[in-house]
């Protein structure tokens, strides 16, 4: 196992400042306290700018009557490739900075299919307009701190929403049907591939994971199951996520799949000291193979494809991809 971890303090979102004092407890500007329960922040649910002139190649269509959007190499099916499963954070399949994300894995061999986990209700983006003036009156503090909280309302109702019990039925989905529509690419690769991004790393943790609850699954429990019986098998070969967002040290702990985590130092989405140090030890003690790399200095969704003006998260960016890339291409 390779380990690069590193220990300073990395903000939470470049887009989450504060207009007045910064977070209690907070080392760097713009960075935020953990929220009491589930929730995810500004880089979940909003796009980076999209490079200039790019243009999303692949399709949308359907697959088990889900809709998806689809990346195809260029010589597919003419040469053989292989199926990556690819799940976003909030913005989702129409977003065009994930479909660039699908079709940058696709120019590397990949046939990649990018599902709606959402069923056409992507995470709402409410635009909060801060004033020219960053010498706030009380009254502009208190009007921006109710905007900001009425935003963080409807993204906990929206999360509340799209539960386990919700997105893992369309994902199976979606796989059942994958596995007869390109059977050729999920032979020649002995399996799905997956990555996933903020909101969609948590389920490609629980994809590469065993579990016991096939309901989950999108499949009826067996009613010799009822109590607790035969767990399910993972359905992924192996997986590759980014700053995961809402894992539990349960569903990091059940991972069977060979797995490659790119994490932020001191990311109150992704807890170190609550889910991925407990997890971590648990890999090692079920012989799992797993990589985790911890970037410091970036905000929680550098991976996510977008235009940043910071030349560093530029790079760590790029280094997230090429290591995600390199673990599947490994396997």
């Amino acid at each position: 196992m390779a380990d690069n971890e590193v220990a300073t303090r990395a903000p939470e979102s470049d887009a989450q400042e504060t207009p007045q004092k910064e977070a209690e407890g907070s080392a760097i500007p713009g960075d935020t306290k953990a929220q009491e329960g589930p929730s995810m922040g500004e880089h979940c649910v909003t796009d980076r700018p999209t490079p200039s002139g790019e243009v999303p190649t692949g399709e949308l269509t359907k697959l088990g009557d889900v809709d998806v959007y689809i990346a195809k190499p260029s010589d597919y099916p003419h040469a053989p490739s292989k199926l990556l499963l690819l799940l976003t954070g909030g913005t989702g399949m129409q977003s065009k900075n994930n479909q660039l994300q699908a079709d940058k894995y696709a120019s590397e061999g990949y046939l990649v299919v990018m599902p709606d986990q959402f069923a056409g209700n992507p995470a709402p983006t409410i635009a909060i307009d801060e004033p020219e003036n960053k010498d706030f009156s009380w009254l502009e503090s208190s009007k921006l701190k109710i905007a900001e909280a009425a935003k963080s309302f409807r993204i906990d109702m929206w999360l509340a929403y799209h539960t386990p019990e919700k997105v893992l039925p369309l994902l199976h989905k979606v796989i059942e049907a994958a596995k007869e529509e390109f059977a050729d690419a999920i032979a020649n690769g002995g399996g799905i591939y997956g990555v996933g991004y903020c909101f969609g790393a948590r389920y490609i943790l629980i994809l590469a994971g065993e579990h016991s609850d096939t309901a989950l699954w999108g499949q009826e429990q067996p009613k010799d199951e009822e109590q607790g019986g035969a767990k399910k098998e993972p359905l992924l070969k192996v997986g590759a996520v980014a700053h995961p967002t809402m894992v539990t040290k349960d569903e990091l702990e059940a991972v069977k799949a060979p797995v490659y985590i790119a994490a932020v130092k001191d990311d109150s989405l992704f807890s170190e000291e609550d889910v991925l140090t407990p997890g971590r030890r648990t890999l090692e003690k079920n012989t799992v193979e797993h990589e985790v790399k911890v970037f410091e200095g970036v905000p929680h969704g550098f991976a996510v494809y977008g235009d940043y003006d910071d030349a560093k998260i530029k790079q760590d960016q790029a280094q997230a991809f090429a290591e995600m890339l390199g673990w599947i291409q490994s396997h």
